[in-house]
């Protein structure tokens, strides 16, 4: 459980910056961080900073599948956290 806590938090941080590096490099046509990979962090625990990145840097928010995508796995993952806080202790 306390894993959940450190690696949620390191992989949305990975996701946001992730975010903002991906824009600079579509801002000056450069090659770009796939989309996948994207996904893959949101997947992995990085939704939460993916869905920030995404409105900070103004980055993916005309695709709709970022744009719901990123917040509905960011809102399971915030759900799952607070249910294994209050209820992952059961036996």
């Amino acid at each position: 459980m306390k894993y959940v806590y450190l690696i949620m938090p390191a992989m949305s941080l990975a996701l946001f910056i992730l975010m903002g590096i991906d824009k600079q490099k579509a801002k000056k046509e450069k090659w770009r961080i796939p989309e996948k990979r994207l996904f893959i962090f949101a997947f992995l625990g990085g939704a939460v900073g993916g869905t920030l990145g995404m409105y900070v840097f103004h980055h993916k928010t005309k695709h709709w599948y970022f744009k719901l995508g990123f917040p509905a796995i960011a809102i399971i993952q915030i759900a799952v956290c607070v249910y294994l806080q209050f209820f992952g202790n059961l036996s």
